[in-house]
């Protein structure tokens, strides 16, 4: 049973560390994150009931993005951005890393247009090709 006294956090769930972090939207999203792969606890795949403490350092990504925190603090209730920012601490090197990688996705372009719109003989194969699909 969880100590509802005043007594200070000495170990928390990484799933409900990641919530009250407010990296995931639900503890749901965090334990299947956790399970597939995209969250390392000290440099190794965790199950979602792992009890963290301070000073452990958690990979996570997060789409294109990769962040290495280190625990500030520990909490089992989500809270505010602010107190929720204040319970990790982003490294450096994981900052430095995050903003290249982002400058290059900038720098590519997104989208590839064709060179031009099919001619008429090309849309008539188009269009045969999809009528012989159905046939």
């Amino acid at each position: 049973m969880p100590n509802k006294s005043s007594e200070p956090l000495t170990k928390v769930r990484l799933d409900k560390w990641l919530w009250a972090a407010r990296f995931y939207k639900t503890r749901a999203i965090a334990k299947q994150a956790i399970e597939g792969g995209k969250v390392q606890c000290e440099g190794a795949r965790s199950k979602p009931s792992k009890e963290i403490t301070i000073g452990t350092v958690i990979t996570l990504r997060q789409g294109f993005d990769e962040k290495v925190v280190v625990v500030a603090g520990l909490s089992e209730q989500r809270r505010n951005a602010p107190e929720a920012q204040a319970l990790y601490e982003e490294t450096k090197e994981s900052i430095a890393k995050r903003e290249l990688f982002a400058e290059q996705r900038k720098s590519q372009p997104n989208h590839w247009p064709s060179p031009s719109k099919p001619n008429k003989k090309q849309r008539r194969m188009i269009h045969r090709f999809k009528q012989g699909e159905g046939s």
